[in-house]
């Protein structure tokens, strides 16, 4: 019986070493078989609200640093923000022919969930990220998004009428070859007239030079706020032309070139914009092709004046 104990030893060992699990905190290199191993394979559609996005996805924590060894810092920190402490679990895969879509949860410390999908090659090279969901919007609407195997992101909101009847928008986004997301369908019920813009960068630090609301109304606007390093800037800008026929969108960050002007541009975007800061305007012209975050006609190409920010009362 002795003779057979070093052997079996030596099986427990081997099977506790195959067990081991990949050390994902980011403070060493994580092996790409490792990182891609702890997203649950997605064959089937998907659907998720901003009511239940905080159990959505896996319990394992994947480390901010182990995360931009396969993704930029510019494709991830548009979606965190400058949340400080933020815990990142793997949702799912989507495998395609071309492309891989990897579904990430950020879940900051003020308890708010966050959604996204970033886009790679089969080699893992990165493409193109989407923010798709956030909780905590407290508008009234009930958020959601549907994910079938195209794959479609199907983002929703919808929220009770006043006769009883449901109110909603849905907007459809794919992938393109051109390198990011465009829209391909647009529906709603609802009077565009009456639907308020939603600001995903409202709340986010506006303490350095630039940062601030810039306006010419409430659907022409372009919100400026602090990024992690001062010479970048995270943006939105929401416009609404032609009584509201052309419409354009788009939340990203600039980089200032130098003490007054800035530019706009992302690996697998052909979109790209110059920003020139005057006095307390602030003017926007499209340079690449913009096509997919605006319509046919209407171009980011104006100038908005920054909006006075409220006085704060004295401490008595």
């Amino acid at each position: 019986m002795k003779p057979c104990l070093p052997l079996l030893l030596l099986a427990l060992l081997f099977t506790a070493c195959k067990e081991k699990k990949a050390d994902l905190s980011g403070e060493v290199p994580v092996k790409l078989s490792d990182f891609l191993a702890v997203f649950p394979k997605i064959t089937a559609s998907f659907t998720v609200a901003d009511t239940n996005l905080a159990k959505a996805g896996d319990t394992i924590t994947i480390g901010y640093k182990a995360l931009l060894q396969f993704f930029p810092d510019s494709a991830v920190s548009p979606i965190t923000g400058n949340a400080k402490k933020i815990k990142i679990h793997p949702v799912g895969i989507i495998e395609k022919d071309k492309e891989n879509y990897l579904l990430l949860k950020f879940f900051t410390a003020k308890k708010q969930s966050i959604l996204a999908v970033f886009v790679t090659d089969k080699k893992n090279k990165y493409l193109s990220a989407k923010e798709l969901l956030r909780s905590g919007d407290e508008d009234g609407y009930i958020h959601s998004v549907n994910i079938n195997r195209e794959p479609t992101f199907l983002v929703s909101r919808e929220k009770m009428g006043k006769d009883n009847t449901i109110q909603f928008s849905r907007s459809g986004w794919v992938y393109t070859s051109a390198g990011s997301f465009m829209i391909v369908i647009n529906d709603t019920n609802e009077d565009p007239q009456k639907t308020a813009v939603i600001n995903p960068i409202d709340t986010l630090p506006r303490k350095n030079k630039f940062s601030g609301d810039y306006v010419q109304d409430k659907k022409n606007f372009i919100s400026v706020r602090d990024s992690k390093k001062p010479n970048r800037y995270q943006f939105f800008v929401h416009f609404e032309k032609n009584e509201g026929s052309c419409t354009g969108e788009l939340k990203g960050e600039f980089t200032m070139k130098d003490a007054n002007t800035a530019v706009f541009k992302e690996n697998g975007d052909p979109c790209v914009i110059d920003f020139r800061f005057e006095g307390n305007e602030i003017s926007l012209k499209e340079q690449g092709s913009c096509g997919n975050h605006r319509g046919i006609k209407c171009f980011f190409d104006d100038s908005f004046t920054k909006k006075r920010e409220p006085r704060q009362g004295r401490k008595k």
